[in-house]
């Protein structure tokens, strides 16, 4: 795989809150691994970096302003010359200036990592894909945690996981392991 050197790295609510505990069982757990080595090999690299914060519209929600769990983990801290979007809705795209942004600085090819894979990741490479945007999600760079379908069956993080990955790969995005995206840097 050729990744482009305008290549941007769009890193997903990777914020403190994501680690409460009533959020349940997860699965992935090297995914936190697999993102930061991507985000050394982006630095390293000089390419783009854009870290998405979500700031909650409901109050029990772990992203909820004012408070701990919006900030990010110690981690995931942008370094000076790296964007910050702020959103607000899943989609980092909706409401927000990243396709202007990723546009004006020539930008194509968009790698999608953090979390929740069904829910911001999924919505975010959804709308770039549908944006033109050529879209490369790392599976083993995004997780999401244990849930219910829409009848109400209990579906493991890793069903829920894969079947997001699943609706992504092909027509919205390129569904790749880490070190694919690590090997076809320049």
């Amino acid at each position: 795989m050729n990744i482009h050197p305008k290549a941007a790295l769009v890193i997903i609510d990777m914020q403190q809150g994501i680690n409460h505990p009533k959020l349940g069982r997860r699965n992935n757990p090297d995914a936190e691994r697999q993102m930061l080595a991507l985000l050394e090999a982006w630095r390293r690299t000089d390419r783009t970096v854009i870290h998405v914060r979500h700031f909650s519209r409901e109050p029990d929600s772990v992203f909820w302003p004012k408070q701990s769990g919006v900030e990010f983990q110690l981690a995931f801290l942008p370094w000076d010359g790296e964007g910050e979007l702020h959103k607000q809705v899943p989609d980092a795209f909706c409401h927000s200036a990243l396709e202007g942004w990723l546009r004006a600085d020539g930008i194509n090819q968009v790698v999608i990592v953090g979390v929740v894979t069904h829910n911001s990741v999924e919505s975010t490479a959804r709308s770039g894909g549908n944006l033109g945007f050529e879209v490369i999600v790392p599976h083993d760079a995004c997780y999401t945690f244990d849930g219910a379908d829409f009848f109400g069956h209990p579906r493991s993080a890793e069903e829920i996981h894969g079947m997001s990955l699943a609706n992504l790969h092909g027509e919205y995005a390129q569904v790749v392991a880490t070190q694919t995206i690590l090997s076809g840097l320049d």
